[in-house]
Formats: structure tokens, sequence, C-alpha cells
């Protein structure tokens, strides 16, 4: 993009237009991820839905290559593009809570926190992840699962409403009512139909929770792996506990004694009366006694923003991800294999439960193809120094390949890594692709939204 071009973007949009030569523009390509390394001719800043507007239509007749930052916490980097223009929500970080009606309005922009912190002053919270620094928007098109799933669902089981900008500039709400079509699919499509510069998500009493982990020596990962999937799919919906392999970190709640310990674990988020969680946890000694076991009531905010300090912004990630229905013990064994030989002390595996309240919404109800998962599993390879990193790749592909066979044949949306390939979205998206490619035809025929996991349109017959 020569300078001409450049300022004549910057005249066409209120937020600033950061290029190459801004003293800002290291600062604003850097993401959530170190190990992506582009570099776009222009990112956008904007400031309001009319600067989407306008930004999309530049974009468009100039030409570009377009991006859209959120969060910035894209695994594979999706939020930038090469020579390209990123569109970055950032400034739009706002949240409006109606508690009468319990709903929350929510800038394309905004974090996990910014929305935890606005509803929890009025008791009130929705489904979304379990690091506070993710981005809202990323999150919720791909579907979104954490700590209230089995309680509440997804998160686009809760979305209501969203104000999307198209590939032609111009803005809708989708909604059940109004652009039914667009509203279905951007419930787990991804980021092909249009940027969303507002999500309006229903709300739940939500306040104090039980809060809790548990960790055994990662050697005993085979009992307490196959008592884990047998325990949690029948446990009553106010008990979530995703399941971890890590090294334990030197820092509480972690006795001093434990740290750096190769371990597995869970850890739990108790809904019901958190006086009653360390009750409803007692069962965490049936698959022997733990090395550490820790329960406290926490302001849900706090929980969810548990692990921000651990893994910060800046360090070098590799993931993958894969659905699974059931953990037989041949896979039981994989996971005692690589938690064995974690390559890095940040490196993990998780399997996040998505059964219960998820199970109960139609699977043609929406995008999200995977209502008969029981588990969202994530491989991550992750380290502060880029020498490590293809060490780190290499333990999470090899990890992928051998558990691969006992998945359902897809994975989460926003756990696909980098390079995958268009089979790997077909996967993801099952009999649900076809008719997602139409409404792709429909509302963006020309593909400009496809630095995402892509949904290409359908062609015309």
């Amino acid at each position: 993009m020569d300078n001409a071009t450049l300022d004549e973007m910057q005249t066409s949009l209120r937020g600033p237009v950061i290029g190459p030569q801004h003293p800002e523009y290291r600062q604003a390509r850097s993401i959530y991820n170190a190990m992506i390394d582009k570099r776009p001719a222009a990112l956008v800043r904007c400031a309001d839905a009319a600067d989407v507007m306008d930004a999309v239509t530049f974009i468009r007749d100039h030409g570009l290559e377009l991006a859209v930052r959120g969060g910035g916490h894209s695994g594979p980097g999706l939020c930038l593009v090469d020579d390209g223009v990123t569109v970055d929500l950032s400034p739009m970080r706002w949240v409006r809570v109606d508690p009468a009606a319990r709903t929350a309005q929510v800038g394309g922009g905004s974090q996990l926190r910014d929305l935890d912190h606005a509803t929890h002053g009025f008791g009130l919270a929705t489904p979304t992840g379990i690091i506070s620094m993710t981005g809202v928007g990323g999150l919720t098109l791909g579907g979104g699962h954490g700590y209230l799933t089995r309680k509440y669902g997804l998160t686009v089981d809760n979305l209501v409403a969203a104000d999307v900008v198209l590939a032609d500039g111009s803005f809708v709400t989708a909604s059940e009512t109004d652009h039914p079509d667009l509203f279905w699919a951007l419930r787990g499509g991804g980021g092909n139909f249009g940027i969303v510069t507002s999500f309006t998500y229903r709300l739940h009493p939500v306040d104090t929770v039980g809060a809790g982990v548990t960790v055994w020596p990662v050697d005993h990962t085979r009992e307490v792996l196959t008592w884990y999937r047998d325990f949690l799919p029948q446990a009553d919906e106010d008990i979530y506990g995703f399941f971890t392999l890590l090294t334990i970190p030197p820092g509480p709640p972690f006795p001093e004694e434990i740290h750096g310990w190769k371990a597995c674990g869970i850890v739990w988020c108790h809904t019901g009366d958190p006086a009653r969680t360390e009750d409803a946890l007692a069962v965490v000694n049936e698959p022997g006694p733990p090395a550490f076991h820790f329960t406290a009531p926490m302001p849900y905010p706090a929980l969810q923003g548990l692990f921000d300090e651990l893994i910060p912004t800046g360090y070098q990630w590799y993931w993958r991800g894969d659905f699974f229905d059931e953990v037989p013990d041949a896979a039981v064994g994989v996971h005692l294999k690589y938690g064995e030989n974690l390559p890095t002390p940040l490196s993990l595996m998780h399997l996040y439960p998505v059964d219960a309240a998820a199970h109960r919404v139609a699977r043609e109800d929406t995008a999200w193809s995977y209502r008969d998962a029981v588990w969202s599993g994530v491989f991550a390879g992750v380290d502060p120094d880029p020498a490590n990193a293809e060490t780190i790749r290499q333990w999470c592909v090899d990890y992928w390949e051998e558990m691969h066979p006992y998945s359902m044949g897809g994975s989460y949306v926003n756990f696909m890594g980098q390079g995958e390939e268009q089979e790997r979205v077909r996967a993801t998206y099952r009999d649900h692709y076809d008719r997602l490619a139409q409404i792709k035809r429909t509302y963006d025929p020309d593909n400009l939204f496809h630095a995402n996991q892509n949904i290409r349109p359908a062609q015309q017959h």
C-alpha cells in the first residue's frame, strides 16, 4: 500500500490508521501468540460501527486483503494478514447490561473480562471461555465453551442478536426474526459472514461460585482420567471440571514441594451453593488421594482470570484440537505418554466438557455441528522462548495425530491451528458445511472475509 492510499484511508475514517512507519505499528500488530509474525500494510482502529462500514468499503473497493481483530487471541493469527489491512475493533470495548431483561450488549472489541465485570455487578453472567483476556468476538463466533457450559450451554446458545457489517459495507442486525439465516451461521460459523460490531447475550444468575483445583502426579493419569471420563458426564450440572495435563507452576495455590511436578488435574467450577462445594467434590479421592486439592468460594470473574498471569500475551503457542464422545482405554494411554513428556513447563492438554445443557439444543438450531460431543480437547505447546517453537509444535502435532483416530473427526473451530487444510474445516461443520456455504454466497459472494477458517461461497449453478 502506497502512502497516498494510506492517507486516503485515514481521511475517510475516524479512528487512527497505523502503517509500518507509525510509531505504534510494532505494538499494534502484536497479538497473544508471539509465534505469529505477520506484517499488515495497515491496521485500522475503528471507533464505531460507522468506521467499520467505511473501512470495509474502502478495503473492498481498493482490492485489499482484509482481516479482523477483536481480542487478538487467535492461535493461528487469523487477526492479521500480510500486506493487507487489519480492521481492529479494540477501541470498541463497552458493555451495557439490562438487569431487568437479563441481557448484555457488548462491543465487538471487548474481552471476556469486560463482560464478566459488567454483569457481575448485577449477579449475572453468560457462558464464555476460561481466559479473561480472550476477545468476545472470536470466542462467540466459534461457538464458545467454558465453566458455565454444562449449566447454561454454549456462548452461542445464549446469543440473542448481533450487529453485523457485511461485505458490501451495509449494516444489519441478525436475530431469530431478522436475517435468521445469517444469525444461524454466526452461531459457530466463525468470522466468515461479516464483522460483528456488537453482541447481545442472555444472562443467568451467577455470582460467587465454588472454585477448585485438584492434581495428582502424572503417573496417576490412567486411574484419574478413567475415573473422570465416567464421573463427569453423569454428574450434576452444577459441577463442571476440565481435565488437564500440566507442569505444576511455581506459585500459589500450589505448595512448594510439588512445584515443577508433571501432573494430571481437574479445574472445577461449582455453580451450586458455594458452601457445599467441598462436599460436592469429595469424590476426588475415588481415583486415589490427590497430591493437592483446593476449593474456595470465589467471585465468578476471579475464576475467569485465574490463569491470565500464568500464560500472558507474548508467548509462543502452537495448538490443535478435536471433539471426543468417549475416552477409551487406548486413548488414556496416549494421554499418559504425552503427559509424561510435556516439552516445556507451560505446555498442556485440556479436555473441556461440552455436554449437559449444550446437548439440549438441537443440532440443526446452530452452525455448531457437534451437539453429540462430550469433550472438546486442545493440545497446546507453549513457551516464552522462540528457540523452542519447533519443539512445542512437533509435540503438539505428534500428540494430535496419535489422538485423532479416537476423535469424532472435527474440531472446535477456535482450536484449529496454523496451516490446517480445507477438509478440516469441512470436518468441523460436517453436514452443516453446505448450508453455510450457501449463506456465505448470499452475504459474502466474493469471499472478502477469508482470513479465517474459511467457508468458501457455494458456486452458482
